[in-house]
Formats: structure tokens, sequence, C-alpha cells
């Protein structure tokens, strides 16, 4: 190759980078999806696979969790704390 295509090339690779958008994954902030962990929440029980899908799908939701007087007796207890 000679330098006129290489410096296209990497002309053509920097404006594909440049195009790129990076997508982001909405969350919709729903405490009923975090029913699976309910028995390792109140129970101390092992979480199940479901449990810990739901909570790295709802991760960005928690603070708003712990702010709701309603949530946050579950969110900080001991049992959900070892999560």
């Amino acid at each position: 190759m000679n330098k006129s295509s290489l410096l296209l090339l990497l002309f053509v690779v920097l404006a594909l980078l440049a195009l790129h958008v990076p997508t982001t994954v909405s969350v919709t902030c729903n405490p009923v999806e975090l029913s699976p962990c309910m028995s390792a929440i109140t129970d101390g029980t092992t979480p199940s696979g479901a449990c810990c899908e739901k909570l790295r799908e709802q991760q960005p939701c928690l603070c708003q969790y712990m702010k709701d007087p309603s949530y946050q007796k579950f969110i900080s207890s001991p049992n959900a704390r070892k999560i």
C-alpha cells in the first residue's frame, strides 16, 4: 500500500469512529421488578439468578428507592446489604 492509500484508510476509520454514537439502555424504575429478591431481603436466603439479574437491571434506580420511605427499610436492611 502506498502512503495515500494508508492515509485514506486512516481517514475512513477515524470518520467511522467519529460517527459511532454510543447507545444507552433506558431503565424503567419499578420496585416491583425487584420482587424476585424479596426472600433474600426479608429472610436472608441466597439471592436467585433472577434476583441478581433484576438488581443489575435496576441498579440506576436504587438511589431513588433509598429516598422513598416506603422502600428505604427494605433497601437499607442488613440482608439487602449482603446482596
